[in-house]
């Protein structure tokens, strides 16, 4: 039989770590029971409990003490929970006179002055209402009581009492009720309250619904890794697949497999990818059916990536039924799911090296069986008429199509291509593919990638795309008589060697001229009139009737001229192929893709050639002045490329490239915008100067007639006049509306001045002004940029921190002058203050900069400081330069000249504040002691520093960024 025990007994047993909670809840119900006045035994309850309410460190004893209260509160429900079972139609009422009298007491309490009583309130109606069955009833006023006490609590300025005051909410709210006030503060909370731990706890209790759902997923971008993983937890557990929008399904794998923690990203592949995949049934090409891989095959990949590490090798092969006898899909059986499986899938095995390349033997056939068969697959790809290209379901099936063929192209980087027949025949697939006028653009850079990744050789590169872009420009026209394919074949294949050899001839001819060799030179020229008349031979045979094919190459009046000789010769032809007019867009755009992926492949070394000197002058430089925005693009992204291999090409196209910069459309600036930044970043600015071709080196006479100072003088002004109208030009889209325009110029103009290319003073004041700019707020990309490149620019070298010295005052005084209108004017100065004084820190130095001597970059800012607030001293702009004094790291052993101008700001700088700061700083330098930690005590008073919080930011995993005046969105990432 359980015997009785008083209350402070009872008190006493709980607080030992292994006392069975549930014996002394009943000993003490049990003489709760036997006593007539209960009012004594609930004011004795209270008055013990008031012990346990004053400590708010969160002791073990304090915790056991709580828990076991909680306990024996809820033991007087169980009597009335039988009692609800039993009558299920009956609507029961609990009243509960010792339960009442303990939540009256802890309410009134709950605006108590000590934290610890409001935190130990908190935490006691939290656990009595998480205590209770899930079917108890309070009365409605209690409820009330309850209800408005907490929602005073979530806004306390202790986060503990918040975080406790949140749980307490979590039966209270009513998510059908779209107006519920505990939702509206959990929405507000999960969002703007700055302690990470108070939005976890929102997390944990927020019901998911049409109105919480975006929250949650908002928090999957929290700061705090801790908030990040248990929003995708809540997803994984509390939210369903179809709940979600494609959107951000796809962001949500997007942001969870490319996160920087790995414990985030085992949390997505183990519990959500794994959640997601229970409700397709286990079916992963349902799961990427729902994702719509062919919108992001990237996120598609990378799912199932981290579903194929869960699964050893043997059973995803055994997994994969869609294969044939043959190792591929059959035609009729191949969708956008099973392609990007099959892809994904050989590319995991191909990436676990010899483990891998065993099973991957069993997903692929042999090269030359594969490159039939996707020969096959893209030369059924539909070709859409006029009608069909208005119906949306005709263009979703081509552009299925398209996609599909895209993942057979890239399954060849998994193939074997050392056997000499199979790595043939896929170039011989690849080309031909290339010259299928129904291939779409969408292929080219894909297959061309391939067909160049097979061919190691430079040269060889260069002559293959040269000979399929000659091919992809001409038209083939059959006559009805029979004809030798081969044959034919092979004399264009002569002819196209002739001219590229008649080229190279020319080209060599012109360079024996210049180096004055009449020699050679005769010996070309002699070269030059056999070729010439080798292709007037051969181009006579493509035109006698007996020839059975004839290439019509797609230039307006060689069209007109073989339409005349096929009539003359009164013989019926069809075209194999239509020809869509004189170099077609279509056409040309497939021409320029694949010489743009051939630049991409060519090492920076080969220069260009004859060959690509032939393509430059035919193709790119035409396609500059195309009517078609999509050919201009890609004319300029070749060009770009081309100036990459020659520093001499570059510096002759540098003027078509700015022309395009300050003409074009949007998309076509951009590209001429990377590729003069690229440009700049490989050779400088030096060669891009303006010179006299050979006015400088205008010999003897000019150093006897003394002209010689004045030409270098005029010479030196014109390189640098155009390089100041370069650097005016690119600048000038720092303050472009468009915010890719701006974006890219910002990021080329930050990677010259971190490779050393450009130093700028005054290029450094826009981009921090660019960085603060309210306008710039949404470019997540712009200010991630700058911000990772200001603290690694000027801790770098001390050089760099005197250019952040040099554009302090100019960047302070923009700030100072903005007038109201501009959005500069928003801009906190202190925080701007604050961010040059830490980055021109010297003890922030790398440690190869730390070894000079002498004056510091502090100290040459501390003179500017005075100098400046000895010009205006009654300026209200004084307090944000006497703020940065105090922060400034000064060395004592060079403070005479400083200690001086300190005594001249003394006396006519007349604010209290500003004197006080200014005489702290003074008595630091006097005693010999470091400024910085004299001036610590100023710099709380006058508040936190903003970089201060940047660099907590950025030791917390988020990029430094400008502190956002609204405090509502603190808690989320920028």
């Amino acid at each position: 039989m359980t015997k009785t025990i008083c209350i402070k007994e009872a008190f006493e047993e709980a607080q030992k770590p292994h006392q069975s909670h549930g014996k002394l809840v009943t000993s003490l119900k049990r003489t709760y029971n036997k006593l007539q006045d209960k009012i004594h035994f609930h004011e004795e309850f209270v008055h013990y409990l008031k012990y346990v309410m004053i400590i708010y460190k969160r002791e073990p004893a304090v915790e056991q003490v709580v828990n076991f209260v909680a306990k024996f509160l809820v033991c007087f429900y169980e009597p009335e929970k039988d009692a609800i079972e039993d009558k299920e139609e009956e609507e029961a009422e609990v009243e509960n006179s010792f339960l009442n009298y303990l939540f009256n007491f802890l309410l009134e309490n709950h605006n108590a002055n000590s934290k610890g009583v409001r935190f130990r309130v908190c935490q006691l109606i939290n656990k009595l209402l998480g205590s209770l069955p899930e079917n108890a009833q309070i009365e409605d006023e209690l409820f009330d009581k309850i209800n408005s006490a907490m929602l005073v609590r979530v806004k306390d300025r202790v986060p503990n009492v918040r975080i406790q005051a949140v749980l307490a909410l979590s039966r209270l709210q009513d998510p059908k009720d779209s107006d519920c006030p505990v939702v509206n503060v959990y929405c507000s909370l999960i969002e703007n309250d700055s302690n990470s731990e108070v939005r976890r706890a929102v997390l944990s209790c927020i019901c998911p619904s049409a109105k919480t759902l975006s929250k949650i997923v908002g928090r999957t971008m929290d700061v705090k890794e801790a908030v990040r993983k248990l929003a995708y937890q809540v997803l994984a557990e509390k939210v369903h697949m179809k709940a979600l929008t494609i959107a951000q399904r796809v962001r949500l794998l997007q942001q969870g497999l490319n996160d920087r923690s790995d414990a985030m990203k085992e949390v997505v592949e183990k519990q959500l990818l794994q959640a997601w995949l229970r409700l397709a049934e286990g079916n992963a090409l349902e799961l990427l059916h729902r994702l719509d891989v062919e919108s992001c095959p990237e996120v598609g990949v990378s799912a199932l990536n981290a579903m194929f590490s869960l699964s050893p090798c043997s059973d995803l092969i055994k997994k994969f039924s869609d294969l044939s006898e043959r190792k591929v899909i059959p035609l009729e059986k191949l969708t956008a799911e099973n392609a990007l499986f099959w892809r994904a899938l050989c590319e995991y095995l191909k990436s676990k090296g010899e483990k891998g390349e065993e099973f991957l033997e069993h997903l692929l056939p042999e090269p030359a069986v594969y490159a039939d068969y996707v020969l096959s697959c893209l030369r059924n790809m539909p070709v859409l008429s006029e009608e069909e290209k208005e119906d949306m379901t005709c263009i979703e099936h081509l552009m299925a199509q398209e996609f599909i063929g895209r993942q057979l192209v890239l399954m060849i980087g998994c193939m074997d291509t050392t056997e000499e027949g199979g790595r043939k025949r896929l170039l011989a697939v690849l080309q031909e593919i290339l010259m299928i006028p129904t291939t779409s653009a969408s292929l080219v850079p894909p297959v061309t990638e391939k067909l160049l990744s097979i061919l190691k050789d430079d040269d060889r590169r260069i002559q293959t795309v040269a000979e399929t872009i000659s091919e992809v420009r001409e038209a083939l026209v059959t006559v009805d008589q029979p004809v030798d394919a081969a044959a034919i074949r092979k004399q264009q294949l002569k002819l196209a060697e002739v001219k590229v050899k008649l080229m190279e001839a020319r080209d060599a001819l012109e360079q024996c001229v210049a180096v004055q060799d009449f020699s050679q030179a005769s010996l070309l020229k002699q070269r030059i009139l056999e070729l010439e008349s080798t292709k007037s031979d051969l181009l006579k045979e493509s035109e006698e009737p007996q020839a059975k094919e004839v290439f019509v190459e797609k230039v307006l009046p060689l069209i007109f001229c073989h339409v005349a000789v096929i009539s003359c010769m009164n013989v019926t032809v069809s075209v194999k192929y239509s020809v869509r007019g004189c170099d077609d867009p279509e056409t040309l755009l497939k021409c320029l893709t694949m010489c743009h992926e051939l630049l991409k492949q060519l090492s920076l070394s080969k220069g260009l050639g004859p060959t690509m000197d032939g393509i430059i002058e035919s193709l790119i430089i035409p396609g500059i002045t195309n009517i078609h925005p999509a050919i201009r693009n890609m004319a300029v992204l070749c060009l770009g490329s081309c100036g990459l291999q020659s520093k001499d090409f570059a510096s002759q196209h540098l003027p078509l490239l700015l022309q395009v910069l300050q003409i074009d459309e949007m998309k076509v600036t951009l590209s001429a915008l990377k590729a003069i930044f690229d440009q700049l970043m490989m050779f400088g600015i030096e060669p891009f100067k303006a010179k006299k071709g050979g006015d400088s080196h205008g010999g003897n006479e000019a150093d006897e007639n003394g002209l010689s100072a004045e030409v270098t003088k005029e010479t030196e002004d014109e390189e640098m006049a155009t390089t100041h109208n370069l650097l005016q030009l690119l600048s000038k889209f720092l303050d472009s509306e468009v915010s890719e325009l701006r974006t890219e110029a910002a990021e080329g103009l930050a990677k010259l001045m971190f490779s050393g290319r450009l130093i700028s003073a005054k290029l450094l004041s826009r981009l921090v002004l660019l960085w603060y700019n309210p306008v710039t707020e949404e470019d997540t990309h712009l200010r991630h940029c700058l911000g990772v490149f200001f603290p690694l620019f000027a801790y770098s070298s001390r050089a760099n921190q005197e250019c952040f010295e040099e554009a302090y005052l100019p960047t302070l005084h923009t700030l100072f002058n903005a007038p109201a209108s501009s959005p500069l004017s928003e801009v906190d100065a202190s925080n701007v203050s604050e961010l040059f004084v830490d980055l021109t820190r010297p003890s922030g130095l790398n440690q190869s900069a730390q070894d000079f001597q002498g004056l510091t970059v502090h100290d040459s800012l501390a003179m500017r400081v005075c100098n400046e607030i000895l010009a205006d001293p009654s300026a209200p702009d004084v307090r944000i330069y006497t703020k940065a004094l105090s922060s400034l790291e000064l060395n004592k052993d060079f403070s005479k000249d400083l200690l001086i101008l300190l005594d001249e700001v003394l006396e006519v700088v007349k604010d209290k504040t500003c004197l006080r700061i200014i005489e702290k700083v003074k008595n630091g330098l006097s005693k010999g002691s470091h400024i910085s930690g004299e001036a610590s005590e100023i710099t709380k008073e006058a508040g936190s520093s903003p970089i201060t919080q940047d660099k907590q930011q950025e030791s917390d995993g988020a990029m430094p960024h400008p502190i956002n005046q609204d405090e509502g969105n603190v808690g989320s990432s920028p």
